[in-house]
């Protein structure tokens, strides 16, 4: 499986591609990383140092690699930070690309805008591009909870509202979604939910809530649930295995009360987690 990642990156730690790359790599992927920036590190420390990249320059990338005669054979693409609109351009330029060359390739899309607690954090304008552009043309998009309910323009509090937030999610274009760091009202203050959401079918993941803030978390999901979907094509089992991957990881990096996720010294959970954890249809 070859899968086109076009992702922010940091030199120091894991966030975008510097999260979202290994894990591929370690379940047997060949990944084409892409960088949409480059800084020391992630800017939730407050202060970095590095570039962000225009469109023409991800784009001059990804013609290169188009010009090797691969993308045929990329079997996906998947997207998270975008520091720039005309960034934006460049990867739904490349997903079409990769979807011209093969029919059956996906673009996952991590609509990367904000989160609970902190609010919106990119720049202005990407958040409108995400909703009125991007989502649409993506096949899986991968939102946290702040971001289903910017995206949708709907308060998710409960099981009903989450399932509203779904099917309008649906209605702009994508096929499935996977919404992440879910807590409605009912949901039990030691746990947190991830859903899995397709026109067949809605599957829950609860998984034990542990406290702590790391940075990458939402890249790692992104690319462990793309990799499972492309290869079973069942949501469900593409939740399960992400969700137990992603327990493990960060029970690990709990375990060593670091900020960055130990995604080295926990790379076993992503091929044979500690713990699993089933999937359950939402009736």
């Amino acid at each position: 499986m070859n899968i086109l990642s076009i992702q922010s990156h940091v030199a120091y730690g894991h966030a975008g591609n510097a999260a979202a790359v290994f894990p591929m790599q370690r379940l047997g992927v060949e990944v084409w990383p892409v960088h949409t920036v480059q800084f020391s590190n992630h800017t939730g420390y407050g202060d970095w140092k590095g570039r962000v990249f225009d469109g023409p320059a991800v784009e001059e990338i990804v013609e290169g690699i188009a010009d090797r005669g691969v993308l045929a054979g990329c079997d996906g693409v998947i997207s998270g930070y975008m520091g720039s609109s005309d960034i934006g351009n460049a990867v739904i330029h490349a997903a079409e690309a990769v979807r011209a060359a093969n029919p059956r390739a996906m673009w996952c899309c991590d609509p990367v805008i904000g989160d609970v607690g902190r609010g919106i954090f990119v720049r202005p304008g990407i958040p409108e591009f995400m909703r009125d552009i991007a989502v649409p043309a993506a096949d899986i998009v991968t939102p946290n909870h702040f971001e289903l309910e910017f995206l949708t323009g709907t308060p998710v509090r409960d099981l009903a509202a989450l399932r509203r937030a779904l099917g309008a999610l649906h209605a702009m274009g994508p096929s499935v979604v996977l919404a992440t760091s879910v807590l409605l009202e009912d949901t039990p203050a030691d746990a947190i939910d991830m859903v899995a959401s397709t026109a067949q079918g809605q599957w829950r993941v609860r998984t034990p809530r542990l406290e702590l803030n790391a940075n990458g978390t939402g890249d790692m999901v992104a690319a462990l649930f793309f990799v499972h979907h492309l290869r079973s094509g069942n949501p469900s089992e593409a939740l399960s295995r992400a969700a137990a991957s992603v327990h493990g990881v960060l029970s690990e990096t709990a375990r060593a009360g670091t900020r960055e996720i130990r995604l080295i010294a926990a790379q076993e959970e992503f091929v044979t987690p500690t713990r699993t954890f089933a999937a359950e249809t939402l009736a």
